[in-house]
């Protein structure tokens, strides 16, 4: 049976070769099996893949680039996060998640909190010094956002699906 869908915001180069390197600067290399990514869904079924598909692909020929920064930082306990900010984001997702309503799991329809993670899954302690290190340097800064994309979660590594480049003016 196929695993859920992982639909997530497609980093510019510059921004995605940056926080790969934060990630495996700091992330236990054990588990960082992923590249630096932002979630818009962790679990869409995947019986809505066609419609999946429809909707991105008709968002992405429609919309420009988002508008998006990175604006902090988020510890998560167990790992660090930066945090992002975009109203441009935040309405595409709402069109998707009314578009799903009803089919979402309670993680994907709860509040949403864009955020890339750069360490997860180590103790505490390690996390809040992590934290304490990248928020001695920070400086918000803009955000590359080139498109839309989904995923096959399958249990580890994610299966590569299809990817909807921003081409709206």
């Amino acid at each position: 049976m196929a695993g859920p869908l992982i639909v997530t915001a497609m980093l510019a180069a510059t921004d995605q070769a940056w926080f790969d390197r934060l990630r495996r600067a700091h992330y236990p290399p054990d588990r960082n099996r992923l590249a630096a990514h932002l979630t818009l869904f962790h679990a869409v079924p995947p019986m809505l893949e066609e419609e999946l598909r429809r909707r991105l692909s008709a968002l992405a020929a429609e919309l420009p680039p988002p508008r998006a920064d990175v604006v902090g930082l988020m510890n998560l306990g167990g790992g660090v996060a930066f945090r992002v900010a975009s109203d441009d984001l935040d309405a595409i997702r709402a069109d998707l998640a009314d578009a799903f309503r009803g089919a979402l799991t309670q993680q994907d329809s709860q509040g949403w909190r864009p955020h890339i993670t750069v360490q997860n899954k180590v103790m505490a302690a390690q996390a809040r010094a992590l934290n304490d290190q990248l928020a001695r340097d920070f400086t918000p800064r803009p955000l590359g956002l080139i498109g839309l994309a989904y995923d096959h979660y399958e249990g580890g590594p994610w299966r590569p699906g299809r990817r909807y480049p921003f081409r709206g003016r």
